[in-house]
């Protein structure tokens, strides 16, 4: 795993190109701790910093050039059918120097081309100069767990694994409100946009290819199944089917060079893979992450029967609301552009904790899209086939509203849902998607703004941007797969694989997802949605597949999530911060962003008995207020 920039240039640059490579490699120098260096060889500029898994001697740093002095790559990623192929590759007569799987990749590139990328199995963003041809080739993996973020303009095309390293080149930064206003409805931005504008993030399964005449950029990989005929596979033939796939991927990534672990937080995902990897790996190492303070949200209890049925070196950290509250602002400070999963934070110490025992670590990540594992698609279900019951639901709105809705309690969150519920059911599949995508509705939204902030064609603007990410899926068809698939290409790489990324990368741990490997997504994806979800499951092959490797105690009980405590901070340790600095009324009005008179009521309300999902909210105005001040 490691950190990646560079550029490639129309003409001479004008600055010191010393002087920004220094200054990129120290952004991504927790991307790359053990080593870092760079290659100019104008028109190209390839940057790199190396976190060293897979062969950590020097015969395979970066950047890494191929024995004719022709190619040379950065890579970031992993390679886990790297050996497979380079028994192929030494087949055609190719010598390798290092165990490294980066240089079975060049060579690969070098043998086919752009066609390399559907040989591979892992996750990667890339660059290869061919120094001959004067040609840029970077690529990003088929799901979008490793970033990449890219600029042009007259002068050159800039390219960084992260945003902080991108803006050491010459790169202006004006913020996109479009951008913004999506963050503050989903709280998070969706690729290929970010905050900025005219900075962009290489879309899942995308690669770009310039040369000094030509930008051109071209989808490899694209996760709707080619042939939409659905598998003729018996149910039982596809459980087989998934345990041997998900078993090899779990395989497959146990490779390293480095100590490796799982992160095992007692849902149904990680305690899959915690089971499979520990047939492969006795005593493997696993990690969980526990609140002292706020027992609603600790799940501790299941992931220690899980260690104890597998016999893993199991681990737990057991955390009180300081010790959360102390990795606040190192977890705020690292992220290039606001993102509000509040989840982060938890994932940012459990990622902290853990690297001071290994340096891999395997997740669930992957699977609640796959499989159908979120309330919202358990409640899309219902209204799609709504009987009696769903309709008194949906017309007991008024009800439901006036009762007290949080996250902080079973009761609180169910009426929650229930007025999600009941708003979702009146509109229509797409416009649903959205809602329950986020945290306001487009009114809200509407009013959430400084009235000289947006005017009225930013809001047609806005509507025919986000139509793109949902619109073309969920109207192919009304099968429920293409809910799912909705799901991979937006919350996926947009949401939960950023997530991980800035947070493990934050603190130089590698998370490797087996969930995600691309046999097991395209399978999946071809089966019957009522193979994955019906009235009473979700995931249900899943979790019929893996139940004997499971205890008991883990199924038929509520999906609680990777939450933390929000709406408690805000009302204690947070509360005079939220009042005398991020919100305070003297400096929201100054700054001419957001509508006074909302926030006033949103604070109302988050210190009400009825918050709502208002800390949501006031959670994402913290992270935008935190970014914005470090980045005027």
């Amino acid at each position: 795993m490691c950190g990646i920039a560079g550029a490639y240039y129309y003409r001479q640059p004008t600055a010191e190109i010393s002087k920004t490579v220094s200054a990129a490699i120290a952004q991504l120098s927790k991307r790359g701790p053990d080593s870092n260096g760079y290659v100019y060889d104008y028109p190209a500029l390839l940057v790199h910093t190396r976190l060293a898994i897979i062969d950590t001697s020097n015969a395979a740093a970066q950047p890494f050039t191929d024995i004719t002095g022709r190619y040379t790559i950065v890579f970031n990623g992993e390679i886990f059918n790297y050996k497979e192929l380079k028994q192929e590759l030494i087949q055609k007569g190719i010598l390798f120097q290092s165990q490294s799987d980066t240089e079975v990749l060049l060579y690969l590139y070098i043998a086919y081309g752009a066609d390399c990328l559907t040989k591979l199995n892992g996750f990667f963003a890339f660059a290869i100069y061919d120094k001959q041809d004067r040609k840029l080739f970077i690529a990003r993996d088929r799901y979008g767990v490793k970033p990449l973020y890219y600029h042009k303009n007259n002068e050159a095309l800039y390219f960084a694994s992260e945003l902080k390293a991108l803006k050491q080149f010459d790169v202006i930064t004006t913020i996109d409100k479009l951008s913004l206003r999506t963050y503050f409805q989903i709280n998070y931005i969706p690729p290929p946009f970010t905050i900025y504008q005219n900075i962009y993030k290489l879309e899942p399964g995308y690669f770009i290819t310039i040369t000094d005449e030509k930008f051109e950029k071209k989808q490899w990989y694209n996760i709707v199944p080619k042939n939409e005929e659905l598998i003729n596979f018996s149910y039982s033939e596809a459980q087989k089917k998934i345990k041997e796939l998900l078993n090899d991927a779990v395989q497959k990534r146990l490779i390293a060079d480095v100590p490796l672990g799982c992160f095992l937080s007692g849902g149904i995902d990680s305690s899959i893979i915690t089971a499979l990897a520990a047939k492969h790996t006795p005593n493997i190492n696993t990690f969980s992450i526990g609140y002292k303070d706020e027992k609603y949200f600790d799940e501790t209890h299941y992931a220690a029967l899980v260690a104890k049925m597998h016999k893993t070196n199991h681990t737990v950290f057991a955390l009180s609301n300081d010790d959360l509250l102390a990795g606040l602002y190192d977890m705020l400070d690292y992220m290039d552009e606001p993102f509000a999963d509040s989840s982060a934070l938890a994932v940012y110490i459990l990622c902290r904790e853990t690297r001071k025992k290994v340096t891999v670590a395997l997740s669930g990540d992957g699977a609640d899209e796959l499989f159908a594992g979120y309330n919202k698609h358990a409640a899309e279900l219902k209204i799609r086939n709504a009987g009696k019951l769903e309709k008194i639901i949906a017309y007991g709105k008024p009800i439901w509203n006036i009762l007290p809705a949080s996250r902080n309690s079973f009761a609180a969150n169910k009426i929650r849902q229930l007025q999600k519920f009941s708003e979702g059911y009146f509109l229509s599949k797409e416009e649903r998607y959205w809602r329950w995508a986020g945290f306001m509705n487009d009114e809200e939204a509407m009013n959430f703004y400084h009235s000289n902030y947006f005017n009225a064609n930013n809001e047609s603007l806005f509507r025919r941007r986000r139509k793109p990410i949902y619109t073309q899926l969920l109207s192919r068809s009304n099968d429920f797969n293409n809910y799912l698939l909705t799901d991979q290409t937006m919350v996926l790489p947009g949401d939960m694989l950023t997530k991980v990324d800035l947070m493990s990368m934050a603190n130089s741990l590698e998370v490797r997802t087996p969930f995600l490997d691309y046999r097991l997504v395209d399978y999946v994806n071809r089966l019957p949605y009522h193979y994955k979800i019906d009235g009473n499951m979700k995931k249900k092959i899943l979790q019929e597949t893996f139940k004997d490797l499971l205890p008991k105690e883990l199924f038929n009980r509520p999906k609680q999530g990777f939450e933390v405590p929000l709406h408690s901070w805000f009302n204690k340790e947070l509360k005079s911060k939220i009042e005398n600095e991020w919100l305070n009324d003297r400096f929201i009005e100054e700054q001419e962003i957001f509508n006074p008179q909302k926030i006033k009521q949103l604070k109302k309300k988050l210190f009400s008995k009825n918050p709502a999902d208002s800390a949501a909210t006031i959670w994402a105005l913290i992270v935008f207020q935190n970014w914005i001040k470090k980045n005027k």
